[in-house]
Formats: C-alpha cells, structure tokens, sequence
C-alpha cells in the first residue's frame, strides 16, 4: 500500500474542498448488500454507514473472509481494517510497532502526517503521544480516576441521576440522550473540570463539534468547525489563569494540567488537545452507553425482563451493554516498521484501523457475541476500553455512572420504553446516538 498512488491527503489538501462537496463525491447506497461487492472495494469507514447503523454486515463479512483487510481508496485514504478480537488486541498492546503519535498519522481515520502542521487544525494531546510522553501526561490526570476518588463521587451521582429521572414526564414522549444521557455526563464533566455547571452544555457542544467537523448539516467547511473549538481554547484559557493564580492549587482536572511538570507548559494547541480529549472521553463512552442500553434493552426484552426481575445484575449489565454499544468505533495506528499481521503484508508507514466495534462482536473470542445478555459470563473480555498504554482512563467512572443510573431507574420507573427509531451519529469514530425517543412508565 504504501507504494500506492493513492497517499493519505494531508489536512491542508482535505480542507480545500467544502463538506458539501466531499460528502458527494463520497456518495454510497447505505442498504447496499456488502456480499454484493467486490471484497477489495469494501470499505466499511464510510460515516454514512454509520449514520444509517448498516455497518454491521461489513464487519461480519470482513471477520469470515479477510479479517485484515485493504482500503486501497476511500475518502481518508488507503487504510487496514483489522476486525477480529485478537488482532487488534495485539496491535494495542504493541505501541512500539503500531504507533498513536500525531507526528505519525494519529489515532483516527482522516488523520495524516504533516511536515508543516498548522497549529489551527493541528491539535496534539496525549493519547496522540507514544511513550514517554504519553506516559508522562496521562499521570498527571490520572489520579482524577483513582477507585478511592471515583468512590467519593457516587453520592453526588446518585443524587444528580436521581433529580434528572424525577423530571421526566410520565407517559410522554421526549428524547432520552438529551433529557438523561447529555445531562448526567454534561453535569459530571463541569465537576471534573472544576466550572460553573451553568456551561455543561458548552461542553457538550465542544464534545458534539468534534465529530461534526466534516459533516455538511453543521458547517460548511472544516475550518468553521475548528473556528468553533478554539472557543473552546479561549473558554478554558480563562480557568486557566484563575487556577494559576490560586494559593492552593485545587484537585479539578485543569488544576492538574496547570500544575502538572508534563503538561505546564503546554503552547495552546496542545491544551485544547487536551481539553477535548478529557470533554470527549469523558462524555461519549457513558453519554453512548447509557442511550445504547436503553434501545439494547427494549430491543431484547427478554433481557429487560431479566432485569426487572433480578436488578442485582445490573453490576454485570454494565459492561455488556458497552460492549455491545462499543461507544469508540475505532481507533487507528501507523505501522513503524514491515510487518505481518493476519497473512498480510503491512509496511512502514501504512495506516492500521482497530475496529473495537467488530471485534467485540467476534464469535472466535465471545461466545454468543452477537447476542446481548446482561448476565454473561466473563463479561469484561470486550475490547471497548482498549488495552495497553492507551486503555480508557476513565473507565471506571463510566461503569460506575452506568451502574448508578440503572439503579435509579429501576427504583422509579417500571419501563423505559423506545417509541421511534433511533437518529444515529455520523462518525465512524464515536458510535453515538443522537435522538432516542422514548416514553417512560412509572413503577
């Protein structure tokens, strides 16, 4: 691949064309059967699939009969679908030989080594970092997600869950990721940072811009989506220089940054990196389970029977239903060196995609894998927090969200039924669901 013609475009090249015009020259029959076509054409990255939720098949099919598989030609440029549980796996747990550094091409489709990146668009944080810098950043957050600090928020989430369950309306239909998903997460991403809970939803906004970068319906061209997240930059400039200015420095997330001997001295592209890394981590994994339990659940009422039945096992559900959501799609690697993988020839320099979606639907390594049962057995073997250096930092946060918000909505409401077909995300990144329309039935 890497002799190829067809090289990665650099941001600069991808950004001459409006949103509108690359999206049309990337047109795809979304309902299209993917046995239908020819197997080196298949290219299962296209975010139309994913807004249309018909990507499954493509990785079903690419799991049967090229689990390591070349996209010489797509939209972000020639790219390695890896799809099975255990390839990827290897891949993420070998940061020295399949590389996230930004320098390098990144950690997602669309991304692309720059000589000359212009610090606009060019927006480093640390899990675009190999090791040590990487290593040397994460610490200083680390201690944010903590099990004895994580422990120490659950009553304020008990109680934040609890008052947004008690607003909804009975009988009524509204939008659940917005009445209950975004607000749960909006609230807890303003304590971690330390902000007024007034600007949550400033934060959700900057977490949703990041994904809506390409897309037409939003903004014209990316360079207005970029515009818009330097807001973000200009916001917490501002908190920065408030907590610079403190006698004592506080345990907030920007406080830590501010502090922090790897992250002090950051130039200001790297700090919103680092911002949007924290507001995006922080919102789309629960954001995203807690909606995708919601339709897994009404989607499999047997296992909503199961529940009701028997809510001890909602310790147990939890990770089923990230698994089965898998919230981050993907992440993307370089290969730094040639290598095989799969009976395939990787070279320097390729661009290797690690489907987490795919793989966690992988029989070889989940038994019943297309099945969803919230009472699994080894139900934490999934791929959808990563493994390795880059494993989710927030992972326990985000079950423990989960576990509290299910807790509090078996204790008030018999069923949340959905009432209407969900509106999906259009990102091959971040599966989200953006409208879920439910009714919910009190106790």
């Amino acid at each position: 691949m890497s002799d190829a013609e067809n090289k990665p475009l650099t941001q600069a090249e991808m950004f001459q064309k409006t949103n509108k015009e690359m999206t049309a020259e990337w047109a795809i029959d979304v309902d299209q059967d993917p046995y239908g076509i020819a197997l080196e054409e298949l290219n299962p990255a296209h975010p139309l699939l994913f807004e249309a939720n018909t990507m499954m098949p493509y990785f079903e099919r690419l799991r049967a009969e090229s689990p390591v598989h070349l996209c010489a030609d797509s939209q972000f440029g020639p790219y390695w679908s890896v799809t099975k549980f255990e390839d990827i796996k290897y891949i993420d747990t070998h940061e020295k030989i399949f590389s996230s550094d930004i320098k390098n091409g990144g950690i997602r489709l669309g991304q692309a080594p720059d000589p000359e990146p212009d610090p606009m668009f060019h927006l480093p944080m640390f899990i675009m970092e190999d090791p040590p810098k990487h290593d040397e950043q994460r610490k200083v957050v680390a201690p944010k997600f903590t099990p004895r600090y994580i422990a120490e928020l659950a009553d304020l989430i008990r109680s934040r869950a609890g008052t947004i369950l008690d607003e909804l309306p009975l009988g009524e239909e509204f939008n659940w990721v917005r009445s209950v998903s975004v607000e749960l997460t909006g609230q807890m991403l303003a304590t971690l940072f330390g902000i007024p809970q007034e600007d949550r939803h400033n934060l959700i906004h900057w977490s949703d811009t990041v994904e809506r970068i390409g897309d037409p319906e939003y903004f014209d061209t990316p360079q207005e989506g970029f515009q818009e997240l330097w807001k973000c930059w200009e916001y917490f400039d501002a908190v920065w220089k408030e907590r610079q200015a403190e006698t004592e420095p506080g345990n907030d997330l920007i406080s830590m940054l501010v502090h922090g001997e790897a992250t002090k001295n950051m130039p200001p592209n790297e700090y919103l990196g680092n911002i949007l890394l924290l507001i995006v981590g922080g919102n789309d994994t629960t954001r995203n389970s807690i909606s995708g339990g919601v339709l897994a659940l009404n989607e499999n009422p047997g296992e909503y029977e199961k529940l009701t039945a028997n809510p001890e096992i909602i310790p147990n559900m939890v990770p089923e239903i990230i698994r089965w959501q898998s919230p981050v799609a993907h992440m993307t690697r370089t290969a730094m060196e040639d290598i095989e993988l799969g009976g395939k020839n990787i070279k320097k320099g390729d661009k290797v995609v690690m489907w987490y979606l795919s793989g966690n639907r992988d029989e070889d390594a989940i038994e019943n894998a297309n099945q969803f049962l919230i009472d699994r057995k080894n139900v934490r073997q999934h791929l959808a927090f990563g493994f390795g250096v880059h494993r989710c930092v927030g992972n326990r946060l985000a079950e423990m969200q989960l576990t509290i918000v299910w807790e509090e909505i078996l204790k008030r409401f018999s069923r949340v039924e959905v009432v209407g077909e969900p509106q999906y995300l259009k990102s091959s990144f971040i599966r989200g669901i953006r409208e879920l329309p439910v009714v919910v039935h009190g106790a």
